[in-house]
């Protein structure tokens, strides 16, 4: 990937470990169950995707995993969903988990409210004509089991109080356009 097109090309260089999905493919369109009814795309569900990962690095104590927006027309992208305290035990989330309810979730983890304001997973919508948008759907292998924000954090305080204490990262990247 360009450097000028990946999102993490500034934080520490860490190893890659590997994620699938049997809901989204790297590379490709975000199928409509994970594009966004909220903001009005036309059979959109906000359904997050199934995750499973592997491969992360020793000393892995937690996982965090993120859905961010580089493209959107905000000059700070846009976070889409985070959730955060993953037992290192944990190794996948079934499609749905990213639902208000959060049952789905691990015991102990938590989903942050992204930049829609709400506590779930929200899918792409990119404004019409904007052109492509890339969702980075990541996995963050961390060193530390409580990664100690508060639950109403923000993604981007995620991301700040995690950079020194990731190990690994697996990313699938999708995309969507208007």
């Amino acid at each position: 990937m360009k450097e000028q097109n990946n999102p993490f090309a500034r934080l520490p260089e860490v190893p890659s470990f590997f994620v699938t999905s049997t809901t989204i493919a790297d590379g490709q369109p975000l199928p409509i169950a994970q594009r966004s009814g909220a903001f009005g795309v036309p059979g959109g569900q906000d359904i997050s995707p199934q995750l499973s990962w592997s491969g992360a690095p020793e000393g892995t104590k937690s996982y965090a995993v993120t859905m961010y927006d580089p493209d959107a027309p905000t000059g700070s992208g846009f976070w889409h969903w985070a959730v955060v305290n993953i037992p290192a035990t944990v190794n996948s989330l079934p499609e749905g988990a990213g639902d208000e309810s959060g049952l789905d979730i691990p015991a102990d983890a938590f989903q942050l409210a992204g930049d829609a304001r709400v506590a779930r997973f929200i899918g792409g919508a990119p404004p019409a004509g904007h052109g492509e948008h890339r969702y980075f759907i990541t996995v963050h292998a961390l060193d530390i089991e409580d990664i100690g924000i508060p639950q109403d954090a923000t993604p981007a305080f995620l991301g700040f109080n995690m950079a020194s204490h990731i190990l690994g990262r697996a990313t699938l990247m999708a995309t969507a356009e208007s």
